[in-house]
């Protein structure tokens, strides 16, 4: 990382290598001993330390005892972890995150049962246990509500002294009306509202979208009096992660096939990667995957514009290669997870060697055009205040395992040996020469107060 020129490095913690039991154990020491040294060691190289408190994983303990996201529970034990992280590493740590992409979380875990706890009900997924028509919005209820219980314990006990500033990051896809026709526009606007207003607006503005409301009636949960009070204004930032685009059509007033979105719970939208047989980008070897750099700037803009331009940082954007082929039919019918969440897919051959690996110029391409779209946007206004690649090093993808590789450097994975793709030397000399730029003409990434832009 720093041989890069990075001065950010942003990582998860383990909610259970800090409690292996919750708040029915003790603290496990090692696990604070092991985040104090990575903390300490980005700081010896000048990187700041930007902290997940959890990215999906959630302790078996606490799974159950009472159902981890289902129970009211949730929301006390995770404040209590949260409490431990900021008072453990809170002297040292300006940037904190929830959670990792809430909206994916509760669709995977609890519509489509393909992330534990592995629940779901017909026709969305074959579970033991669970209820698609009503458990994602109990999970993400609790949810917001754990969020805004960490937010209140950090702003009333930490923040003054430790002078940092806390957020969520949303998986934000950016959705296309498919025509100008006044049911898609609004189609367009469920997708955001089943999706990253799901739980933006509740943080911020104390409420469910109107949409939610409208379609879903008491499916949804209810928020209570003294709830609404913490829950406006419950961040300092959003956490943006994006990666891909899609057209939308309206499924409320028109026939659709059955498909992601085209349920009641869903919203009554239907997205599609092609218009009229022409696809909305460049496509990759998924089929249904297109590059469009343009959505970076549109979905940073519907941001700024729907909640008043409170600072945004690009937490993920990046392309993989993959092991082997992935087939339409995978993606539309068995629900992969690598098809819903990574971002730009093409094809490892077997026989691929060390070198065709490094030379990874779509990667490159992909980076390049999707930060020129962020700096369009930034041109424009946004208050964006950063901007992570995912990822640093080839890791493990969920589901996809090994075989979905994201990385500025390959990793071996049998003799663990990391070397630097063609992008990791793009990213340095691109982070290098944007640090130099100086003229009205040309953008400088700081914010008012002067503090760098974070890669």
């Amino acid at each position: 990382m720093h041989s890069l020129g990075v001065n950010s490095y942003r990582f998860s913690i383990s909610w259970a290598r800090i409690l292996p039991k919750g708040r029915f154990g003790e603290i496990n020491e090692a696990g604070i001993k092991f985040y104090n040294n990575l903390i300490d060691g980005l700081l010896l190289k000048g990187i700041e330390p930007f902290i997940t408190l959890t990215h999906v994983d959630f302790p078996q303990e606490l799974e159950d005892r009472y159902g981890s996201w289902l129970s009211p529970e949730s929301q006390e034990d995770f404040a209590y972890f949260a409490d431990i992280c900021f008072k453990s590493f809170g002297d040292r740590v300006k940037y904190w995150v929830t959670f990792n992409e809430p909206d994916f979380q509760v669709k995977f875990g609890y519509r489509l049962g393909i992330f534990p706890p592995l629940r779901c009900s017909r026709p969305f997924g074959n579970c033991t246990y669970g209820d698609s028509e009503k458990e994602p919005f109990i999970a993400a209820h609790n949810i917001i509500l754990a969020h805004i219980a960490a937010v209140h314990v950090y702003r009333t006990k930490y923040q003054e002294s430790q002078r940092g500033s806390i957020g969520i990051v949303l998986h934000c896809m950016w959705y296309e009306p498919i025509s100008n026709s006044v049911a898609d526009k609004l189609a367009a606007e469920r997708a955001q509202s089943f999706s990253i207003n799901w739980f933006l607006e509740p943080i911020i503005y104390g409420r469910y979208p109107r949409e939610m409301q409208n379609i879903l009636g008491s499916i949804l949960p209810e928020f209570t009096t003294t709830e609404k009070q913490k829950l406006n204004q419950g961040l300092d930032f959003i956490g943006v992660n994006h990666y891909t685009s899609f057209y939308v059509k309206d499924c409320m007033f028109s026939a659709c096939e059955p498909g992601t979105g085209t349920s009641k719970t869903e919203g009554f939208w239907a997205q599609s990667s092609q218009k009229n047989g022409i696809p909305i980008g460049e496509p990759t070897d998924i089929s249904w995957l297109n590059v469009y750099p343009q959505g970076m700037d549109k979905i940073v803009t519907y941001l700024k514009h729907k909640y008043h331009n409170i600072p945004m940082i690009i937490t993920e954007n990046g392309r993989r290669k993959t092991e082997a082929p992935m087939h339409k039919e995978t993606c539309l019918y068995t629900h992969n997870v690598s098809c819903f969440y990574i971002g730009y897919g093409d094809v490892i051959k077997a026989d691929s060697t060390i070198d065709e690996l490094l030379h990874d110029e779509k990667r490159i391409d992909f980076m390049d055009r999707h930060l020129d779209a962020l700096s369009t946007a930034i041109k424009k206004g946004a208050n964006v205040k950063g901007y992570f690649a995912w990822s640093l090093l080839d890791n493990f993808e969920w589901n996809s395992g090994y075989t979905a590789r994201f990385g500025l450097h390959h990793v071996d994975n049998k003799t663990l040996m990391r070397r630097p793709k063609m992008s990791a030397t793009w990213y340095k000399n691109f982070i290098a020469e944007h640090r130099k730029w100086k003229g009205p003409d040309q953008q400088q990434l700081e914010d008012a107060n002067d503090s760098p832009f974070l890669y």
